[in-house]
């Protein structure tokens, strides 16, 4: 595979009520490692890719354990830098049933806030780099790091290394911020080759309304992602999944992308006894890349994106560690027993 991708973004250690069980009432957490940009670097190592995460640690236990967790499924982790505090944190209430899952964010103060006021080095860490991955949630954390990140996608724009931005606009992360966040993902939205967004996503980036519930989402995503494209001269493809969901253990995805040519939407699937939603969306991101990377027609990217995002569902953890022929399996329908 031509190239090494970047992915830029703080990793997280989740904690996760087990299944079952109400937060209020746990007496035992699990523990596992993630953050969107590391979850995308990872995938896209599981594709055969060569990628490499961007971060901060804290520098201590809990910072390994996040490294060596990259290391071991084969992501560069050379650009890893530590620095005193603490690992942003995000438990999670697992849902069950009726019952949605509940994510609460404790992430203030963490190693990697407090380093980016001093920023990145972005001459070393995007020397040799094809790509460059990062997502919204890493501006909404603080004025530092959306700095930072901006300094990121400009920086690769100046030396031709092509930009994927993942919107990934979160409300309670933006939180006193929230009146600056469609100008600060537009920005970054500027920089971008490929665009990862929701309807939502886009309007806000847009200047726009927010879409009403009863609307046809497939256009108004089509709409609104053709509009997108006219004002961000870079963006050449946008994508992004939707999810009909009849409870935390039933659910139906499907994929929609958007390209210069029009709009694919892949095959839907229905979602049942579902083990892990989280990470899904960033499964869904390195299937894009994936595709895009390996010349793929957007019909066949699309389909595998989101059969690796299905795939995502099944495994417990915020990592998809799928193949290439994992996927490829069940984009062609292979669920039986295998021996």
């Amino acid at each position: 595979m031509s190239g090494r991708i970047v992915c830029f973004g703080e990793m997280l250690l989740r904690l996760a009520t087990p299944r079952g069980t109400m937060l209020r009432d746990a007496s035992e957490l699990q523990v596992y490692v993630g953050g969107a940009e590391a979850n995308v670097a990872l995938a896209l190592a599981h594709f055969g890719h060569r990628s490499a995460m961007i971060s901060v640690l804290a520098d201590g236990a809990t910072g390994a354990l996040c490294a060596s967790e990259l290391a071991r499924h084969g992501v560069d982790t050379a650009a890893l830098r530590t620095a005193p505090g603490r690992m942003g944190l995000y438990f999670l209430e697992r849902g069950a049933g009726l019952r949605p899952a509940r994510v609460w964010y404790d992430r203030e103060y963490s190693a990697f806030a407090q380093a980016m006021a001093q920023g990145v080095d972005w001459d070393s860490v995007l020397e040799g780099a094809h790509r460059l991955h990062v997502s919204g949630i890493t501006a909404a954390l603080s004025a530092e790091a959306s700095s930072a990140l901006l300094a990121g996608v400009r920086a690769a724009r100046e030396r031709r290394i092509r930009v994927s931005f993942d919107c990934n606009y979160r409300p309670s992360l933006w939180q006193a911020r929230a009146a600056q966040a469609g100008s600060i993902l537009r920005e970054i939205a500027a920089c971008a080759e490929v665009l990862f967004a929701n309807a939502h996503d886009l309007a806000l980036m847009l200047g726009g309304p927010a879409p009403e519930g009863g609307q046809d989402s497939e256009k108004v995503f089509e709409d609104l992602a053709g509009r997108a494209m006219g004002r961000f001269s870079s963006v050449q493809r946008i994508a992004t999944t939707t999810r009909l969901e009849r409870g935390a253990d039933e659910q139906e995805l499907s994929g929609l992308y958007v390209s210069r040519d029009g709009i694919c939407r892949s095959r839907t699937y229905g979602l049942r006894d579902i083990v892990e939603r989280i990470g899904s969306g960033d499964a869904f991101a390195a299937g894009i890349l994936h595709g895009v990377l390996s010349n793929f027609d957007p019909q066949r990217t699309v389909e595998f994106a989101t059969a690796a995002a299905c795939l995502k569902h099944s495994v417990a953890g915020d990592f998809s560690v799928a193949s290439v022929a994992d996927v490829e399996a069940l984009v062609r329908g292979e669920t039986a027993l295998t021996r």
